[in-house]
């Protein structure tokens, strides 16, 4: 098989023959980009994407291709393919510490500390206390805009800090395999009580299984009333300690400084307690905690070492991203040599910017990171976490699951207790209904991350779904199923529970259209002038519109036209006239998703 596709590309029957006799034998992975293909046999990487062209290949520099296309290519250019025998033991996708680890090389390290809170009640100005620095004043608006990690010293002790915009990027992490957080410390206001997004935040703490410290702040304020906060507290099954429960709820005052060292303590108490240790001999793993493109030095990735020690020369994967490091910039902006356990640390030299919440480990050579990255590359569909149904409902009745966690988003607070309320009596004896989260508004992306991280079907009731949500659901195959009459709504669920329900249909998604005008065709029609802006519209497909986040109608497209000519679909970067069947009210702005539904075959 591999003989016949090597000579599928070739240009004519004598070239292949002319290079046999000096062709060379190259080493080339089961998946790998075109980029490296090419670094590979020392061609440009246009040499080789006209190469296969040539054979009926289309792919960009960074896109990725199997064996047998590079072997059937890389003959054309004087070289032979042979397998490259990849070490599975390389191929390492997570920053778990090694198990068996010498225990003598274990090391104390320093807690890592995320700060979480709802938006205003002073989680950077809590860190801004700590550090003695005006970090919170050079915030827009206030409002913290990316991750912060900071390191502060206490009683001789070193604390890392993350600063985050919201439990997003917390749970973000959680979803991609990176446990980059020891404990969490949730920020309340006491003359604000907890607030929806507070809840949010104390469902993802929840949901990572991490050590929690309430710091109740605002103590300053002439309405400050912390028994209130505590009474809200025990209402989300957080029980503070002088109440009998093992919830530590320290009042400070971030303006004033009063009550900070109390946190510290308690902070370090609860590290010494759990007694986080690590290797600082052994290679680095730790996790993306931001990136950043910079115009002067290029990509640049603020990462947290879990493990080992970061030195500049190592060779790095972070995800699927690789680099060797060049600088290493401290949290206060100085240069550094290296970087170890727990140290939150900017680095410069990789090729390209990674995501945060990748996980990222050092390698000996740049070819094994180059190996490791194909890799991951090839089974990165086979690493997500698929939150289906399908899946769901199989584990129920196997009897391998018996625990069903839901995440309800409702339109209003009303709407969200009485959806709660009711699927929480169809626990049985077999498997037990959890509610992980419960809100009202639309689900959104932090909605579907939290679904990943705790194994959640997201239930919507008279409720939408943001598009960056619908993107990542699918990226992330989490199941999100929409009701409009709760009776349905709880009828499903209790198949589920039962192992009962079985799907039947699953959705694909075709595309997106943005409606830029609106036509009338008569009186009685209206036309959506559209542009096509992703994936592609059929003319047979479903419509679901959008709008504000809301969905306002659902059903088949009646027509589809480019210059007033029938077509059967258009793609991505095309404008086009669409006409939906049984409904007018079309908006400028509004969003199309194109659909369509297909049998699931048992």
């Amino acid at each position: 098989m591999q003989n016949q596709s090597q000579q599928t590309p070739s240009p004519g029957p004598s070239e292949p023959r002319q290079r046999v006799p000096q062709s060379r034998s190259v080493e080339v992975p089961t998946m790998i980009t075109v980029a490296h293909l090419a670094e590979l046999i020392t061609v440009s990487p246009i040499e080789v994407m006209k190469q296969l062209m040539r054979a009926g290949v289309m792919a960009s520099i960074n896109e990725v291709i199997d064996f047998d296309t590079a072997s059937a290519i890389i003959p054309a250019f004087g070289y032979h393919a042979t397998a490259l025998k990849e070490d599975a033991k390389k191929v390492d996708t997570g920053i778990a510490e090694v198990a068996d680890e010498d225990p003598s090389l274990l090391q104390p390290r320093p807690p890592v500390v995320t700060v979480l809170g709802h938006v205003d009640h002073g989680k950077t100005s809590l860190l801004d206390a700590i550090r003695k620095t005006k970090v919170a004043e050079a915030e827009a608006g206030g409002i913290t805009q990316h991750i912060g990690a900071y390191q502060a010293e206490y009683n001789g002790q070193i604390i890392t800090f993350l600063d985050t915009p919201g439990h997003e990027a917390f749970t973000a992490m959680r979803a991609r395999g990176a446990n980059a957080t020891d404990i969490a410390v949730l920020v309340v206001a006491a003359d604000d009580g907890i607030m929806p997004q507070t809840i949010e935040a104390i469902n993802h703490v929840k949901a990572a299984g991490v050590p929690l410290l309430v710091a109740i702040n605002k103590m300053d304020r002439p309405d400050a009333d912390p028994d209130r906060i505590k009474r809200q507290l025990s209402e989300q099954e957080l029980l503070i300690e002088e109440w009998g429960g093992d919830i530590i709820a320290i009042p400070i005052s971030a303006t004033l400084g009063t009550g900070i060292d109390e946190l510290l303590e308690n902070i370090l108490v609860v590290s010494e307690v759990t007694e986080f240790r690590a290797n600082p001999s052994r290679p680095a793993r730790g996790v993306v905690i931001e990136a950043k493109l910079d115009r002067n030095r290029g990509p640049l990735a603020t990462v947290l070492v879990k493990t080992g020690t970061l030195t500049i020369g190592d060779h790095l994967v972070a995800g699927t991203i690789r680099g060797r490091v060049k600088a290493l910039i401290g949290d206060t902006g100085v240069r550094t040599q290296q970087a170890g356990p727990s140290m939150p640390v900017e680095i410069l030299g990789l090729n390209e910017l990674p995501t945060a919440g990748d996980t990222f480990i050092v390698v000996s050579t740049d070819q094994e990171a180059k190996t490791i990255v194909g890799e991951r590359l090839r089974n990165q569909d086979n690493i997500r976490q698929h939150v289906s149904l399908e899946d769901v409902v199989s584990r129920i009745r196997t009897g391998e699951s018996k625990e069903l966690n839901l995440i309800i988003k409702a339109d209003v607070q009303g709407s969200t207790e009485a959806v709660r309320d009711s699927v929480s009596l169809l626990s049985t004896d077999k498997t037990q209904v959890r509610i992980v989260h419960a809100a009202s508004g639309a689900v959104t992306e932090t909605d579907v991350f939290l679904a990943v991280t705790s194994g959640s079907i997201i239930l919507g009731f008279n409720t939408g779904m943001e598009q960056g949500a619908r993107r990542l659901a699918e990226t992330e195959g989490v199941e999100i199923r929409f009701y409009n009459i709760i009776y349905t709504l709880v009828e499903d669920v209790q198949r589920i529970v039962e192992g009962l329900l079985e799907p039947t249909t699953q959705e694909i998604t075709e595309g997106l259209a943005e409606v830029r005008e609106v036509f009338s065709r008569g009186r009685q029609i209206k036309v959506a002038g559209c542009l096509v802006t992703e994936g592609r519209v059929v003319r047979n497909a479903m419509v679901r519109l959008w709008r504000s986040n809301n969905i306002l109608h659902d059903g088949p497209i009646g027509s589809l036209r480019r210059f007033q000519e029938d077509v059967r679909q258009v793609s991505a970067g095309t404008e086009c006239g669409i006409v939906l069947v049984s409904f007018n009210d079309l908006q400028q702005g509004d969003i199309l998703e194109i659909y369509r539904q297909e049998q699931v075959r048992r």
